[in-house]
């Protein structure tokens, strides 16, 4: 793809989410990941007449376009970590459905200037809301070796983390995407590369999710949506990577069950009662047709619960 192509952003698993979530008029929604607005639009489009939809995301400049493109909605700048505020802040202490969209839209990968993209010169930045003070470039530069190892193998799960880690240091300071992309490159010897992706993929994704502490407002969020959530309310999250979908896998299957003691453990003493029905045992996956359609579809995973 040249360097000055677009490429629109096409909702992932879409149909599979309204699907699952089963907004009705008049119901209450929750679309914690505007980004293009996909999935907010066909949100909004199932609760009218007479529902509300409320859009959370951290790009101000995703939410001043939301704001115009969808004037029916509240469309407001914030972390979905911080959903038991935003909500109530924003007029909704209940909601009939939430979701949850993990992946960077197409227009932030798009934009050199985000930081985002190894294929793409850059400033290193990679924040989420672009008005946070920790930049990648201050990670990259600033955390000493062992900690940027650890970082890269914990977020990145890459196993070139430590060799990683010694040429970024040793190439300090780095500037651009392709000042990171170089080190990562240089740093993996080349019959080790990965045949189906750029090797400096889990690199990029670690420094990211680190920039935006991108498991732990999960967290957060997944337990203030159960909070809010009405009883026979439902919640999806579609994850693009395995640690966030190990996540999401664990906290729906402890938050239904009722008790959390050891197996051996003869009496319950955990007073832990089930909050959610799992609705996918198994994640849903793209369609052979929709990963023709959009490739990006090809790692997702969609996994829905239902409030007691």
């Amino acid at each position: 793809m040249g360097q000055g192509q677009k490429t629109e952003h096409v909702p992932v698993l879409l149909q599979a989410s309204i699907e699952l979530l089963q907004p009705r008029p008049g119901s209450v929604v929750i679309d914690c990941t505007f980004g293009a607005g996909g999935h907010s639009r066909a949100l909004l489009e199932a609760v009218s007449p007479g529902g509300r939809l409320l859009a959370i995301d951290r790009d101000p400049a995703a939410v001043a376009k939301g704001r115009i493109e969808l004037p029916q909605a509240v469309v407001v700048q914030g972390d979905f970590g911080d959903l038991g505020r935003l909500a109530p802040a924003n007029g909704i202490e209940r909601a009939d459905a939430i979701l949850f969209d993990l992946g960077l839209s197409s227009v932030q990968l798009d934009d050199a200037e985000r930081g985002f993209s190894f294929s793409r010169e850059g400033p290193l930045d990679m924040r989420l809301d672009t008005t946070a003070p920790v930049t990648a470039e201050r990670l990259v530069n600033q955390l000493p070796r062992a900690e940027l190892a650890q970082l890269i193998r914990r977020l990145g799960e890459e196993r070139w983390a430590a060799r990683i880690a010694e040429f970024i240091v040793r190439r300090r300071p780095l500037r651009t995407t392709r000042d990171l992309a170089a080190a990562v490159e240089a740093a993996i010897p080349r019959a080790a590369w990965p045949r189906d992706i750029h090797p400096a993929t889990r690199t990029f994704q670690a420094v990211r999710m680190a920039v935006n502490d991108e498991l732990g407002s999960l967290e957060r969020g997944l337990k203030s949506a159960i909070q809010i959530l009405t009883p026979g309310g439902r919640m999806a999250t579609i994850c693009f990577h395995s640690l966030e979908d190990r996540l999401v896998k664990s906290y729906y299957n402890v938050e239904s069950k009722d008790c959390l003691c050891p197996p051996k453990q003869p009496v319950c003493t955990c007073a832990h009662r089930a909050t959610l029905r799992i609705l996918t045992r198994h994640p849903v996956r793209a369609s052979e047709e929709e990963v023709r359609r959009n490739p990006r579809s090809r790692s997702a995973k969609l996994r829905a619960a239902e409030r007691i």
